[in-house]
């Protein structure tokens, strides 16, 4: 069966999320990170940072819940037995820290039909408390057999 694109454009509600020390802490170690900027609020303030600091990668963990909403969204229409990861890709500005609560917005931007495969590629953009901007990702999801 063909993609569907009729919900290329459509955007979704926010999805909130507030950065908490210890879930940061608990990141950085699953990843190995060992920078104390991750677990001690002096050593991040002595970094300039406004408090204990997220690893950029942490992205993940505040954004996933928002780019969930279009892949479930039945007009965006994935089929998950076929799905695979295509890759993630972000850029990022103001360091989130803890104690910050990050709005995402997610987006479908692109679908279509490439070589017996869907790409369904959307959005997403993650601002602080403050509006400034933290984190932009770009996902790429592939469905084998489309055509």
């Amino acid at each position: 069966m063909p993609v569907r694109t009729d919900a290329i454009g459509k955007s979704y509600p926010p999805f909130e999320y507030e950065l908490g020390k210890e879930k940061i802490g608990e990141y950085a170690r699953a990843v190995g990170e060992e920078n104390p900027v991750y677990f001690d609020r002096a050593a991040a303030r002595e970094a300039g940072f406004r408090d204990i600091v997220a690893p950029p990668m942490f992205a993940v963990v505040y954004s996933w819940s928002a780019v969930a909403l279009p892949a479930v969204d039945p007009e965006v229409d994935l089929n998950f037995a076929m799905l695979l990861h295509g890759g993630q890709e972000f850029t990022w500005g103001e360091p989130a820290c803890s104690g910050d609560v990050i709005s995402t917005v997610a987006s479908v931007e692109e679908i279509y039909e490439k070589g017996g495969m869907g790409f369904y590629v959307f959005e997403t953009v993650s601002t602080n408390q403050d509006g400034q901007e933290v984190a932009r990702g770009t996902w790429t999801n592939i469905v084998r057999g489309v055509s």
